[in-house]
């Protein structure tokens, strides 16, 4: 199955997705439609609270699908501005639309430069065999 990695967003090898707004230091932060398909069944999402700061590269919640439970690792330091509340509600919508609808959370970031050390979508798409 060939999965989209829109060449727009910014990967990580822990399979999280990032859309950076330059001008506003916000990052949107998910997971990669092959992180989905991999996890299988998305039975429950554990996420920030609003307010609640993140470092770059250090856990942020998990994820837990049938077959495991993934850590999501934060591609920036930074506070947390939003969350989506319905992804927590219904986790198994999360592969409906992970590029748009799908984010996990919205991020302050302190230094949208902590972004130079991701994957291009060919990098990524290189790196799952995708």
């Amino acid at each position: 199955m060939a999965f989209e990695y829109p060449e727009n967003l910014k990967y990580l090898d822990s399979h999280e997705y990032v859309r950076a707004d330059e001008d506003e230091s916000v990052v949107t932060v998910g997971i990669t439609a092959f992180a989905i398909d991999q996890l299988g069944d998305i039975v429950f999402l554990e996420l920030p609270d609003i307010g609640d700061a993140v470092e770059k590269g250090e856990k942020f919640g998990t994820v837990e699908s049938v077959k495991a439970v993934e850590e999501l690792k934060s591609p920036v330091t930074g506070e947390v501005l939003a969350r989506n509340e319905v992804l927590i509600e219904a986790p198994e919508q999360i592969g409906d639309d992970p590029y748009g609808d799908g984010w996990l959370v919205k991020i302050k970031a302190s230094d949208l430069e902590e972004l130079d050390d991701t994957l291009t979508a060919d990098e990524y798409k290189d790196q799952v065999g995708g």
